[in-house]
């Protein structure tokens, strides 16, 4: 019977590998560029950051350490310097496509960093599994540029798997339809016309702006936004901006609503303001053939008839009025049911004169007195 060396006894004491087993070491060292394992075998392993992952951007040192367990599959038995040749990406990419087709037949939903942003759409990894999620499904609205998205955590499914052609494909879009839907029928079954609700100005128009409700939209007219005059919703909104308003009707899924609040009525307290008789002062808003329309306060508008602008004749208004010029007239009729004023600086001139008149008689009185 030969004797064995120590050395034959040593290397039988190791297990044999092959290429393609999966074996599982515990990390001895960490590089800027490899990985070495003791996976129980003469020679260590060595999993290079190439294979470690498909994330060229990964920092081994802050991602492995000492005394972690790694399972891997053997690419070779001896690199040509006597290791063994690990990886570790390859065996995650076949258990990330395992869980991709599970995915793919139950409808999962799945989280995964995106790791590129390509021309036509996002590359996302789930387990070293490459997952591409075309532009037209990363959002409900269109995105031009989809650069915000790189390293974001985003939730999709799978509609397509075909791992042989490499074709992989996530939707996104259609679960943040699916939110909004959700979101929507609530919305719409917990509010009513007068409900007072916050929002978030989404969109401006020269009509009007859009507010996001919480998954449904709605429309403020620019008709709506106060109880004056609006010229340009531009100027008073900003995009991103909280505000709280009024449902003010609700037809089906149109939602219309107003910053006109019942307590803020301006015609409210007009009985008192601009009852017949009271001497008031208002600006020209707009004018017409028959009168001028002044502005008493946001939301009061009342007629100063052609005919009670002056004594004197005036065939139109703009012959003697500008925009935005400050009239004092006399409320001469008051309509709070129709909300219709009428003034009179006619009116106004003859008081002045019986008023001057009174006082020269009052003068001519005391110097005969006298």
């Amino acid at each position: 019977m030969s004797e064995i060396s120590f050395e034959q006894m040593l290397e039988e004491s190791f297990k044999t590998i092959h290429v393609g087993e999966v074996v599982e070491g515990i990390v001895i060292a960490v590089k800027e560029d490899e990985i070495i394992l003791n996976i129980g075998y003469k020679s260590d392993g060595i999993v290079t950051k190439n294979e470690y992952s498909n994330d060229s951007s990964i920092n081994l040192e802050e991602e492995i350490k000492v005394g972690d367990k790694l399972e891997t599959r053997i690419l070779k038995v001896n690199d040509g310097d006597g290791q063994v040749l690990l990886t570790y990406k390859r065996l995650a990419a076949d258990k990330g496509l395992k869980l991709l087709e599970e995915a793919y037949k139950n409808k999962t939903v799945l989280e995964a960093k995106v790791n590129k942003v390509l021309d036509g759409g996002l590359s996302v990894l789930l387990n070293d599994a490459k997952i591409f999620v075309p532009a037209s499904l990363v959002s409900d609205l269109y995105e031009k540029n989809l650069d915000k998205y790189l390293g974001e955590t985003i939730e999709f499914v799978i509609t397509d798997f075909n791992p042989r052609r490499r074709r992989i494909i996530g939707d996104r879009k259609q679960l943040l339809v699916a939110k909004k839907e959700a979101l929507k029928k609530d919305f719409l079954e917990k509010t009513s016309e007068g409900d007072i609700k916050e929002g978030i100005v989404k969109n401006i128009t020269d009509f009007g702006v859009f507010i996001d409700l919480g998954g449904i939209d709605g429309l403020l007219h620019i008709s709506e936004m106060s109880w004056g005059r609006v010229e340009n919703p531009k100027k008073i909104f900003k995009t991103g901006e909280h505000i709280k308003v009024l449902i003010k009707e609700i037809n089906e899924d149109k939602i219309a609503l107003s910053l006109k609040f019942p307590e803020t009525n301006p015609w409210l307290e007009a009985d008192t303001k601009f009852a017949v008789g009271n001497i008031v002062t208002g600006k020209v808003a707009r004018m017409t053939d028959f009168g001028a329309f002044i502005e008493l306060m946001p939301g009061i508008d009342a007629l100063l008839h052609v005919s009670q602008i002056a004594r004197e004749h005036v065939e139109k208004p703009s012959d003697v009025l500008k925009i935005s010029q400050e009239i004092t007239a006399k409320v001469v009729d008051f309509n709070k049911e129709e909300k219709k004023i009428s003034l009179s600086v006619k009116a106004l001139l003859t008081d002045e004169e019986k008023n001057q008149d009174e006082q020269v008689e009052v003068e001519n009185e005391e110097t005969i007195n006298e």
